[in-house]
């Protein structure tokens, strides 16, 4: 879909980086969480798709396997909140987080296919 790009390896990085940023956020306790300015849905939402796209981005051609996965790993994520007295699991929120994660592939993919479909017009 894209050729290859020397800072691959980075946006492999920043996608597991996130990923980890994200489930620590989840498991931690309430106490140690980050604060964020936006609604709690809106915020699970955005971390994922941010999650989702740069997924998308650094293996484009496993955009199918990638949806899968994360969202398979939202639902485990937030059950992982069993571990953590503070936290309440709720399938709401890992609903909102797998959309999130969706939305932010499909993102992705409709601008690589624009970059592609681009390139591929000159």
């Amino acid at each position: 879909m894209r050729p290859h790009l020397p800072h691959d390896r980075w946006i492999k990085l920043a996608a597991w980086l996130l990923l980890g940023f994200c489930i620590a956020a989840t498991v931690v306790p309430i106490g140690l969480r980050p604060h964020a300015m936006l609604p709690p849905n809106a915020d699970r939402a955005l971390a994922f798709a941010a999650v989702g796209a740069l997924f998308a981005l650094a293996y484009p051609r496993y955009w199918l396997l990638i949806a899968i996965l994360l969202v398979g790993g939202a639902f485990a994520i937030e059950s992982m909140q069993y571990l953590a007295p503070s936290r309440h699991p709720s399938l709401s929120d890992a609903m909102v987080k797998s959309a999130g994660a969706l939305f932010g592939i499909a993102v992705m993919r409709a601008l690589l296919f624009a970059w592609a479909r681009g390139r591929g017009a000159r």
